[in-house]
């Protein structure tokens, strides 16, 4: 039976476990540039930044039940006016629900929902090793806009970035 998931918005409470599904990605060196765990406190201001009217931050949950799957969130692109209409996604996923449809939903919901925030087009930072993650951007119809060789070196490996794109409004 396929797993069906609800989202809200996270609160400050939600932040202990946004942070720990977080760093819970980095030894993997696939998902994430940072290379030692965060804190909450240095992830307070990031929160605060996302704004539920511009760029919300939501939790995932499964349609039944109060379990943190994951979550999603959108962000600033480069910062200026000019690029308001822009914004990249991240998402997140706990162990356990790796694989069983979280991504989807969340990308499903990110582009459905872009157009009332006032965002045209969606961004994905990937790594180039990262391939779960380039498959299911490319499901949604990402493309890529940008390849950025030897960009990131983790653990003395130099790592390609790969910047997906999608127009969605």
């Amino acid at each position: 039976m396929k797993m069906t998931f609800r989202h809200r918005l996270a609160t400050p409470e939600d932040l202990p476990t946004i942070v720990a599904i977080y760093n819970s990605t980095i030894a993997s060196r696939e998902v994430t540039a940072d290379t030692e765990p965060v804190s909450v406190e240095s992830r307070l201001q990031w929160y605060h930044d996302h704004t539920p009217e511009k760029r919300p931050l939501w939790i995932i949950h499964p349609a039944e039940g109060d379990e943190i799957l994951g979550w999603m969130s959108y962000s600033n692109f480069y910062g200026r006016p000019a690029y308001a209409g822009t914004s990249e996604i991240s998402i997140y996923i706990a162990e356990t629900a790796r694989g069983k449809g979280v991504g989807s939903y969340c990308i499903e919901q990110a582009i459905a929902y872009a157009p009332q925030i006032k965002v045209h087009t969606l961004l994905g930072f990937i790594f180039g090793h990262n391939k779960p993650s380039l498959g299911l951007f490319g499901k949604f119809g990402f493309e890529t806009w940008a390849h950025l060789p030897k960009v990131a070196n983790l653990d003395g490996i130099e790592r390609d970035l790969i910047i997906l794109g999608k127009r969605v409004a």
